[in-house]
């Protein structure tokens, strides 16, 4: 089996890494520093196609697959991990849910524009006293003719601030505990909703994750995502995909950190020579690299 990348995956991966360099590593100090969110590095983002990777041309994405997609997290990862938070966010999880389990009318409303990087994506499952144990989900909603009404609020979420596009799970029968659980879509604008505290991220607060409120926000029942009750069982098909593009996200920052610590292990000298010259060190970086 051939694990070499194709010319075009080559090419991709070229494209990232010249981007990286160019567009992130000049600004990322100041931008942890300041947990700055760069609005408009998305942009450029989207014009190469990065925010719409895995989705057909027709929905304005770039029809490609999960490789050329890691390879782009690996390296702007490699750089910035908060941006790479990012672009995992957006892809993995807010338009992947609604590429997968939406109908046609939501992709054409609510896909298109995420995929051509028009609009940024946010996907909530956690709350305080939930996640993993979707038991806690404590949001709601609340069937009222042909909308639906939300209540409750989402923690760690991803574009909290400054989303778009909202996929949401939120409990709209309790008595079914994990099948009771819905998934719905909502934009930024819709009354009652808003984003809450800030948070900060060592290391990757280049990337927005903040809470979302939702008090009395009415939706139409169009925009329920999926299938009523099965808001969870479709997060855990997600949430595979996102650990894909997390764990792309880890070894890019951790390409980061070993090319960081070997050029530092080159620079700095003791007894007359680099300290890369000593074999402890470079079982250090080998063990790295490995």
């Amino acid at each position: 089996m051939d694990f070499d990348l194709t010319e075009e995956q080559q090419e991709i991966k070229r494209l990232a890494r010249e981007f990286a360099e160019s567009e992130i590593a000049p600004h990322r100090v100041a931008w942890d520093e300041a947990e700055h969110f760069p609005v408009d590095l998305m942009h450029k983002l989207a014009k190469l196609g990065f925010l719409g990777m895995l989705f057909p041309q027709d929905y304005g994405g770039a029809g490609l697959g999960y490789i050329e997609y890691v390879t782009v997290i690996e390296e702007i990862s490699r750089v910035d991990g908060g941006i790479g938070l990012s672009v995992a966010a957006h892809n993995s999880l807010c338009s992947n849910h609604i590429f997968t389990f939406g109908t046609e009318a939501q992709k054409r409303q609510f896909l298109a524009p995420l995929a051509s990087g028009e609009k940024l994506g946010a996907w909530g499952l956690t709350e305080p006293e939930a996640g993993s144990d979707a038991g806690g989900t404590q949001t709601t909603a609340v069937k009222d003719g042909n909308s639906y009404i939300l209540n409750g609020s989402k923690t760690f979420t991803t574009h909290g601030t400054y989303g778009d596009v909202f996929v949401l799970m939120a409990v709209t029968d309790r008595s079914k505990g994990n099948k009771g659980i819905s998934a719905f879509i909502l934009e930024k604008g819709t009354a009652g909703l808003r984003p809450g505290k800030k948070e900060s991220k060592l290391g990757c607060r280049a990337s927005d994750t903040s809470e979302v409120i939702l008090e009395d926000c009415r939706i139409p029942a169009s925009q329920l995502l999926g299938q009523e009750g099965q808001g969870f069982i479709n997060c855990l098909e997600i949430l595979d995909g996102g650990r894909i593009s997390i764990a792309a996200l880890a070894v890019g920052m951790a390409q980061g950190a070993f090319e960081a610590s070997l050029n530092y292990a080159r620079q700095r000298k003791q007894f007359g020579q680099p300290i890369s010259e000593f074999q402890a060190i470079q079982w250090k970086l080998a063990d790295m690299a490995t």
